[in-house]
C-alpha cells in the first residue's frame, strides 16, 4: 500500500517536471523565432508550408472543375439563350430587309413600266411573274397572275420598264403564259430607229442575244443602232414603237445576200418581276420616242402631256424624244379613270401616274 502511493507520487512528480521542461523549451523556441525569424524549426516550418501549399494547389486543380460545374453550366446556358435570341433577331432583320428590297424592286419595275406606257401612250394591265419554265413547243416562257378575267387575250404584247418582253401565248381565267422574244421560235418585225430600215428579229435561245436579219441587203446597219417594233395590224401580236434592243455586232457587208446583226435586248429576261400586257396600242405610232435616252435601258424620256410638240413625220426622232401628238379625233384616253376597263392602266404622264 505504501509502495503504491510512493510510486504514484513519484510518477506525478516526474510528469510535472517533464511538462515544465517542454513548456520552457517551447517558449524558448517561440521567443527565438519571433526575435530573428530563423528559429530552429524555421526550415521545418518552411518545408511544411511548401508541402501543404502543394497539396492545396493540387486539391484546387482536382476539385475546381467539380466545384465550378454549377457556375459553368449557368454561364453556358445564359450564352446559349443569348445566341438563340441574337439568331432570331438576325433572321427577323433579314426578313425585313428582304421584304424592303422586294418592295423597292417592285416599285422600280412598276415605275419603269409606267414610263414606257406614258411615253408611248399604251394602255396596259400590270401583272406579276409567278413561274418560269418551258411550255408547248417553246423553251423561254413565263406565267403571270393575270388572265381572261383581267382582259388578257392571246397575242397581246408584253412589256416591262425597259421595252419588249414577249407576247401572250395562251390564257386561263386567272393566269397567262408568255413566250419571250429570246425564244428560238420567236420572231418580231423590227425597225432601225432613225433610218427606218426593217427586218426580222429572231430569238437565239440565249437570254441576252437576238438576231436581226435585214430585208434589204444594201441597208446600212451599225453597232449601236436601236431597234423598235415595226408593229402589227391591230397591235397584235406586237404593238408599234416598243424598244427591242441595241445592235452589238454586224456580220456581212452591204450587198451580200443576207446581213445579220446581233442584238442585245433592252429587257433583262433573267430579272423579270412586274410586266405589263398591252391591251390597247396607241392610235398614233410613237415611232422612236419610247427608246431609252443615249442607249441606257434604264433612262427613258419624260412623257409629254397630250398635244405636246410635233414629231418628225419622216421617221426621225422628235425634238426631246417626245411622242407624236394625236389629233383631237384620234387622241387616246389619258386618265385610267375615264373609259379604261377595270384593271387596266391608261397611258398617262408619269407625273400624274406616279406619286
Amino acid at each position: 500500500m505504501g509502495l503504491t502511493g510512493q510510486t504514484g507520487f513519484m510518477f506525478s512528480r516526474r510528469t510535472r517536471i517533464l511538462l515544465g521542461v517542454l513548456v520552457v523549451a517551447s517558449l524558448t523556441f517561440v521567443i527565438l523565432d519571433l526575435r530573428g525569424g530563423e528559429g530552429p524549426f524555421a526550415s521545418v516550418r518552411t518545408v511544411g508550408s511548401n508541402i501543404l501549399g502543394g497539396l492545396e494547389r493540387a486539391a484546387a486543380t482536382v476539385f475546381s472543375p467539380i466545384t465550378g460545374a454549377g457556375s459553368w453550366w449557368s454561364s453556358m446556358r445564359d450564352q446559349a439563350n443569348q445566341i438563340d435570341t441574337l439568331t432570331a433577331e438576325n433572321q427577323a432583320l433579314r426578313s425585313e430587309l428582304q421584304i424592303l428590297t422586294n418592295d423597292r424592286s417592285r416599285a422600280a419595275a412598276l415605275d419603269g413600266l409606267l414610263r414606257v406606257a406614258g411615253v408611248g401612250q399604251y394602255r396596259f394591265v400590270p401583272a406579276e411573274v409567278i413561274a418560269i419554265g418551258p411550255a408547248q413547243d417553246f423553251s423561254w416562257t413565263l406565267t403571270i397572275d393575270a388572265g381572261r378575267n383581267d382582259g388578257i387575250e392571246q397575242d397581246m404584247s408584253v412589256i416591262n420598264g425597259s421595252g419588249l418582253v414577249g407576247r401572250v401565248l395562251k390564257t386561263t381565267a386567272d393566269t397567262s403564259t408568255i413566250v419571250l422574244i429570246v425564244d428560238q421560235g420567236s420572231s418580231v418585225g423590227g425597225r432601225i430607229a432613225g433610218t427606218g430600215e426593217i427586218g426580222i428579229v429572231s430569238g437565239t435561245g440565249a437570254q441576252d442575244e437576238l438576231e436581226f436579219e435585214l430585208l434589204d441587203p444594201l441597208a446600212d446597219v451599225r453597232v449601236g443602232d436601236a431597234l423598235v417594233t415595226f408593229g402589227s395590224k391591230g397591235g397584235r401580236p406586237y404593238a408599234p414603237g416598243l424598244p427591242i434592243g441595241e445592235v452589238i455586232e454586224v456580220s456581212g457587208t452591204g450587198g451580200q445576200l443576207t446581213r445579220v446583226a446581233k442584238v442585245r435586248p433592252y429587257a433583262d429576261m433573267s430579272r423579270l418581276s412586274i410586266v405589263g400586257i398591252v391591251t390597247k396600242p396607241p392610235r398614233v405610232d410613237p415611232r422612236d420616242s419610247v427608246l431609252p435616252v443615249s442607249g441606257d435601258a434604264d433612262v427613258l424620256p419624260t412623257p409629254a402631256p397630250l398635244g405636246g410638240s410635233s414629231t418628225d413625220e419622216e421617221g426621225g426622232k422628235s425634238d426631246g424624244a417626245q411622242p407624236a401628238p394625236a389629233s383631237e379625233e384620234e387622241s387616246p384616253a389619258t386618265p385610267a379613270s375615264s373609259d379604261a376597263p377595270e384593271g387596266e392602266t391608261a397611258a398617262v404622264p408619269v407625273e400624274e401616274a406616279v406619286p
